[in-house]
């Protein structure tokens, strides 16, 4: 019997298998098909007023307890409270409602920015702790905050009315700072991609640019916007969207386009936009939406036990908690 040429055979036997598989409906060599991974949540981060802390808080998890360390979901913790490092800032009282809780990398490091409404700003190594840069901001309400890519620090604050870069790149105590009036000024986030300095105050959306060298830096308006209604609150990048900011006011969550300098519309909003929402953000890993807004009868009226979330929807509890901002667990701005 004359031999089949290679090719000739090698198309017999797929041909072969492919009856094989048909007559049966099976794929033999295949087996099971694998079920599909989904991305893990981020880790969760929150200004917590109840135990004066910044806690990063396992996603996954729907209730937390401070108090339970080994199940009690939470995986790191902060507080200036008691820290001798820190005690020419007098955290007893500068300390006072934390307020914000972001995580930020600069030369390859990765660092927790906080602020409290008692004035003090820092910016703390994640995870050993290290002080990279400290102060006390005054009686004006610290109320956001963001590290530029000189090192430099930036703060916003409400009552003092007020957006500031201090030149933390010359020293862990540097007082040294540059101004730009903002009244009602609740957030700040530096932008990458417009290389500008976003703030938000009560009626306004300005974009900054910075100059100067860090250790005389400058602030100068390069943009306003008035806000569609009063009292802006919260100011964080779109991650699933570049070019957009989360913008929320005191009736209403928005989404901001910084190429068009304008208002947009975006997918979920007539369930997401709702009055006194004090932090937004979509996780980067799943596009889910975290939410934190006041909880009705919560003893502090500005500050929730429970955070909400959608798509998928459900919600996350921190036992005893007094929770004002949430945030994903991630150094991500674009």
């Amino acid at each position: 019997m004359p031999r089949l040429p290679l090719l000739t055979a090698l198309a017999v036997a797929l041909a072969t298998a492919a009856a094989l598989t048909a007559a049966d409906g099976t794929a033999r060599a295949s087996g099971p098909a694998r079920p599909e991974r989904r991305a893990s949540p981020t880790p969760i981060a929150t200004a917590d007023q109840a135990t004066r802390s910044v806690h990063v808080l396992k996603a996954s998890q729907r209730t937390w307890d401070t108090g339970d360390p080994r199940g009690g979901g939470v995986l790191w913790s902060w507080s200036a409270d008691g820290l001798e490092e820190l005690a020419d800032l007098n955290p007893a009282s500068s300390w006072k409602n934390p307020s914000e809780a972001k995580l930020r990398t600069l030369d390859g490091r990765r660092y927790l920015l906080a602020t409290a409404s008692g004035g003090l700003a820092a910016v703390v190594g994640y995870p050993g702790r290290e002080i990279y840069w400290a102060a006390d901001t005054g009686t004006g309400n610290a109320h956001s905050i963001d590290l530029l890519p000189d090192g430099n620090v930036a703060v916003a604050a409400s009552t003092g009315g007020y957006v500031r870069v201090y030149a933390a790149s010359t020293g862990k105590r540097a007082t040294w700072h540059t101004e730009v009036p903002l009244p009602g000024a609740h957030g700040v986030h530096w932008d990458p991609g417009t290389g500008l300095l976003w703030a938000l105050g009560g009626r306004e959306l300005l974009a900054l640019r910075v100059g100067g060298p860090p250790d005389d830096p400058e602030l100068t308006v390069a943009h306003r916007t008035a806000l569609p209604t009063r009292n802006g609150h919260d100011l964080a990048p779109v991650l699933g969207h570049r070019g957009r900011l989360w913008v929320t006011t005191g009736s209403a969550v928005y989404q901001y386009a910084t190429a068009r300098h304008g208002f947009v519309d975006y997918p979920l909003r007539s369930r997401i936009s709702a009055p006194g929402v004090k932090s937004v953000g979509d996780d980067p890993a799943t596009g889910q939406i975290l939410v934190a807004r006041p909880e009705t009868g919560h003893p502090c009226p500005w500050c929730t036990s429970v955070l909400t979330l959608y798509q998928p929807d459900g919600t996350r509890r921190l036992l005893h908690g007094a929770m004002y901002k949430a945030r994903w667990w991630t150094s991500r701005r674009d």
